[in-house]
């Protein structure tokens, strides 16, 4: 499955990583790439949490684009 992630830059310079379609799948990391790296590990647990307890995977269904502005 591919979902898509949010990455944001916090005031500290780290990296915050969420997942719009799992709630509550949130990570971080120093850089993009250990964010990237640990997100995936966090859907990963997740998804494996929500089978566990046998409750629905949700489909990745959120987009995101750019749009231009004057």
């Amino acid at each position: 499955m591919k979902y898509l992630v949010i990455f944001d830059k916090a005031e500290d310079g780290t990296f915050w990583a969420q997942v719009p379609d799992l709630p509550g799948c949130f990570s971080s990391g120093d850089t993009i790439e250990e964010a990237k790296k640990n997100i995936v590990e966090a859907i990963e647990l997740h998804i494996e949490g929500l089978r566990e307890e046998g409750r629905p995977i949700p489909k990745p269904e959120t987009q995101a684009d750019f749009v231009m502005v004057a």
